[in-house]
């Protein structure tokens, strides 16, 4: 599979604020990229180094196979970006807009224009100057969406948008997966990147914790199995078990928090008490993120702050 994004050793500074710290991140053609982390853990450093509106200070990036640096006039007409805070010229429509974007990028498919303004419910005979948060948001991402290129860039796309607006972006955004485009996605909404990434990646202070397909993440994390026994079991007896890391009764249910490769193996220990009702839960991917957090979110002694992000 081809690669379309690839950095490797990737650091940028602001002053004395580390914002990426070698940061290594590939992202191949025809996937949904989730990039996740809190504010000020690189994220948008890391588009704006591959937009070309800032210069690293080490490592090397690569966008389509070409330097977003040194490229940056060519590469963008072959990407779309989505920021998480639109700005449109004021005295133009928002389907001026719209068409303008497009012929930048080389061209826009009409038919899908015209269906993605109807899904998302936005009236592109609007001056710019009129438009809600939400409408701006709505603007950019017909144009990013209806336009023919291989690569979308999306940085918070669905800021000021409505839960309804949402599920119209991640059936579109899918979509263009499913055409063959790429798009790495950053969103501070994990349901939406749980629903519609093939593959994540967490950002912490400027590097890259842990990257992979969600099933990869998850079988390398803990699922909680809730137990309804007809037979008795002393939560003690079960704390021994191998892969199992907690255990809490409540009446005649037990809930045990295991390793998700030892799932199996604790239900056929739990099979001869006599199971009469299971629940398996994979971990979410909140909980997956969280993860990487749980000691500042703790208090831990030694927890390493993100660095503060600077805007360019």
């Amino acid at each position: 599979m081809t690669t379309v994004i690839e950095t490797r050793g990737l650091r940028k500074t602001f002053g004395t604020t580390v914002a990426l710290d070698s940061l290594d991140l590939t992202v191949r053609q025809g996937e949904i990229h989730g990039f996740l982390g809190p504010n000020g853990a690189g994220k948008s450093t890391t588009i704006r180094v591959l937009l070309g509106l800032i210069r690293a200070d080490g490592g090397t990036a690569t966008l389509l196979g070409r330097d977003p640096w040194s490229d940056a006039t060519e590469l963008h007409r072959q990407l779309a970006y989505v920021p998480g805070d639109v700005a449109l010229w004021p005295n133009l429509t928002g389907g001026e807009v719209i068409d303008l974007l497009g012929r930048l990028r080389g061209g826009l498919d009409e038919r899908r224009r015209a269906e993605l303004l109807e899904a998302f419910e936005l009236d592109p005979t609007k001056k710019g100057r009129s438009y809600s948060k939400g409408n701006r948001q709505k603007v950019a991402l017909v144009a990013a969406l209806a336009s023919d290129v291989p690569l979308l860039l999306l940085d918070e796309p669905t800021s000021g948008l409505d839960p309804l607006m949402e599920k119209v972006f991640e059936r579109y955004a899918t979509a263009a997966r499913d055409e063959g485009r790429t798009v790495l996605l950053s969103s501070h909404i994990l349901s939406e990147v749980e629903a519609t990434a093939d593959h994540v990646s967490i950002v912490r202070a400027g590097r890259i914790v842990d990257s992979g397909s969600l099933a990869d993440l998850r079988h390398m994390t803990r699922s909680t199995v809730d137990a309804t026994l007809a037979r008795p079991l002393p939560p003690a007896e079960v704390e021994q078990w191998p892969g199992v890391h907690t255990v809490r009764q409540d009446r005649d249910r037990l809930v045990l928090s295991v390793d998700t490769s030892a799932v199996g193996d604790v239900v056929g220990r739990l099979g001869p008490h006599g199971i009469e009702a299971l629940t398996c839960q994979p971990p979410t991917l909140e909980e997956l993120f969280l993860s990487q957090y749980r000691d500042e979110l703790t208090g831990e002694p030694g927890a390493a702050p993100a660095e503060a992000e600077v805007s360019a």
